[in-house]
């Protein structure tokens, strides 16, 4: 049975892979780099870009375009390659796993349908919100579009989802079939050199934040979509207030609105823009020296993200309601306030005054929401091949 196994490629499809970086394709690296590392031969199927990169395991591009309002991203256009199809057929796939129903799921669907062969699609973005702010201006298309992806977790033999509160999401599109939880990993919790708190506070010292003031973070598309506004208009709350350091990491098309509005607010010198910052263990610095981690999004369904901070011992603030707190207790694992600038502006300023709290809430986030990408993907090795043996039957 080990031999059978080993044979045979799992296709792992994405619309996004590095240098694009955000919580699916970290979800799609990890998956590719444990498997690899375990014997399973990932083949990644992705939309060209012209910043490639070297993998030891194999990465199948197809013709792409970029988005023009969601830049750094591309749009795949497989009808525009002729050949992705014939090395799609004749790739010796085993299992195919979807992370995107745009046009990687497509193929996905297609080569499922000429190798008979098991494929899951894992729902990890509210789609709708996404549509809707690219065909703004288009609105008819986002029933058209919202249909296909519908077709597209109906072509799948099983569908995940990365936290039990999607599934909310998940039938208001209209799906009904069944859904498996299959949660989120992450690569921080091993990053940590010594003693914990002692690796925070040099983190701290070089992300470049006082010991009295309150380090601030967010790490994610820089889109309104994500509450960024709200953050900024936190800001302007403290201000004269609370000293504060806040720092963003990420890029967006909200990018370079948010910089004028700091510098308009004048606080150009306790918050900085770094874009996106692919240095890992610089990464990890930025959210351990960081005492809170803000994230005021209804947008999002299980934010890779959140578990990070936690793995370095920061909590993060949620918005009550949102499908990324369902984890979260408050005031245990993180914090829940509604989505207004004056909550965020309160908790944080009885936070600056209560360090103790804070690092009870830290270690209790750092204990419930971190769980390693290896011990995730062995989840995901086993269920891969339970699908595998059922589909033959």
């Amino acid at each position: 049975m080990e031999e059978e196994n080993s044979r045979g490629l799992y296709g792992i499809f994405n619309d996004s892979f590095p240098p694009i970086l955000d919580g699916v394709t970290l979800t799609v690296q990890n998956y590719a780099h444990w498997l690899s590392l375990k014997g399973k031969t990932p083949c990644v199927v992705t939309p060209w870009n012209p910043v490639g990169g070297a993998y030891p395991y194999d990465v199948m591009r197809y013709f792409s375009l970029p988005i023009w309002n969601r830049r750094p991203y591309r749009y795949g256009y497989p009808k525009l390659d002729p050949l992705i199809w014939r090395r799609l057929r004749r790739q010796p796939f085993k299992l195919l796993h979807a992370h995107c129903p745009f046009s990687s799921g497509r193929l996905a669907v297609y080569v499922k349908k000429k190798q008979n062969l098991p494929l899951i699609g894992t729902f990890h973005s509210k789609y709708r919100q996404d549509l809707e702010h690219s065909f703004r201006h288009l609105p008819w298309c986002v029933p058209i579009i919202m249909k296909r992806i519908l077709d597209f977790f109906n072509a799948c033999d099983e569908v995940w989802i990365p936290q039990a509160y999607v599934e909310d999401t998940v039938r208001e599109y209209g799906y009904t079939g069944r859904l498996s939880v299959v949660e989120n990993g992450n690569d921080f919790a091993s990053m940590v050199k010594g003693d914990l708190p002692e690796y925070k506070r040099k983190a701290k010292k070089s992300i470049g934040a006082e010991e009295d003031e309150i380090a601030l973070l967010f790490v994610g598309q820089h889109i309104k979509e994500k509450g960024v506004d709200t953050i900024l208009d936190t800001l302007s709350l403290l201000d004269g207030e609370v000293r504060f350091r806040m720092n963003f990491i990420g890029n967006g098309y909200a990018f370079d609105e948010m910089k004028t509005r700091i510098s308009e607010l004048g606080l150009s010198d306790r918050v900085k823009f770094h874009g996106v910052v692919t240095d890992r263990e610089r990464l990890a610095e930025y959210y351990a020296g960081s005492d809170l981690f803000l994230f005021p999004s209804f947008y999002d369904n299980a934010p890779l993200v959140v578990r990070e901070a936690a793995a370095m011992g920061t909590p993060a603030v949620l918005l009550k309601g949102s499908t990324a707190a369902e984890v979260v207790s408050d005031g245990r694992n993180g914090f829940l306030v509604e989505k207004n600038p004056e909550d965020f502006h309160g908790l944080i300023r009885s936070l600056a005054a209560d360090r103790d709290r804070l690092r009870r809430v830290g270690s209790g986030a750092r204990d419930t929401l971190v769980r390693s990408w290896e011990d995730v993907v062995d989840e995901v090795s086993d269920r891969y091949d339970t699908l595998i043996r059922q589909y033959k039957r």
